[in-house]
């Protein structure tokens, strides 16, 4: 089988209504989920593709555009186009409170965010109960995608009481850090964890394919005197992250 193989659907798919750089996107993408492909693979140049598959360089370079800017692909200036490989894997240990920026910067690594959403809301019926607060109070909900290195590590939607940060526009890189800087000093958490498969959307922004394994953590963490000071619920890359925790013989 040649590296063309895979892109049957983009050579007999004129008549399927799909456009041909999404049938071209499609294939790759399914070609990389499959194992087809590997990771550091280099891709045929623009103008072979074109030829072989008998479509235009400019729906070649439309399809590549869009799998850069998913993460599928990366382009090298002067060398070519080769599929995406995962990061690097980060060991996170279960034992300690942690902020990720402040993780990522002792790793040596730079830590990132993208805003996704920061707004004071209010708590409905099961948030209050899980903050502990009155139902209808008011509080910072915001939703982040979290980097390292550029690379998508995780996305997190946080929920903390309006009370312990009146202004959502303080928030910095670190949450833990912009809380004990107003005096609310994170001391401990409680967190469940489970196996998820992501979504469409959460694919697109982690740079996964849709159905990927990840991981969901929720987590609601106090202050020394048990006040709950968030709420929050992270999607971590099953690629990139392996949780360990250190146990010990009951007696």
């Amino acid at each position: 089988m040649t590296f063309f193989d895979i892109f049957t659907a983009v050579r007999g798919g004129k008549d399927s209504g799909s456009p041909a750089y999404r049938r071209l996107q499609s294939s790759l993408v399914g070609a990389i989920a499959s194992g087809a492909v590997k990771p550091g693979s280099a891709l045929p140049a623009e103008r072979e593709l074109a030829l072989e598959l008998g479509i235009s360089r400019v729906t070649v370079r439309r399809a590549m555009a869009e799998l850069v800017r998913d993460g599928f692909v990366v382009q090298r200036h002067g060398s070519g186009t080769y599929v995406s490989g995962p990061p690097e894997r980060v060991v996170q240990s279960l034992s300690r409170l942690y902020s990720f920026s402040e993780d990522m910067m002792s790793r040596g690594r730079v830590a990132g965010t993208v805003w996704l959403g920061r707004e004071l809301s209010v708590a409905n019926a099961k948030e209050a109960l899980r903050l502990e607060i009155p139902s209808g109070s008011s509080i910072v909900r915001m939703r982040r995608l979290r980097l390292a290195d550029e690379e998508p590590m995780a996305l997190e939607t946080s929920l903390i009481p309006a009370a312990m940060l009146p202004d959502v526009t303080k928030i910095k890189d670190s949450l833990y850090q912009t809380l004990r800087e107003l005096g609310h000093v994170p001391s401990r958490a409680v967190q469940r964890i489970s196996a998820v498969n992501v979504d469409a959307e959460r694919a697109r922004l982690l740079k996964l394919t849709p159905g990927a394994a990840a991981l969901d953590i929720d987590r609601v963490t106090r202050m020394d005197d048990g006040t709950v000071i968030e709420l929050s619920r992270s999607i971590f890359r099953g690629d990139a992250y392996d949780f360990v925790a250190e146990l010990g013989l009951c007696r």
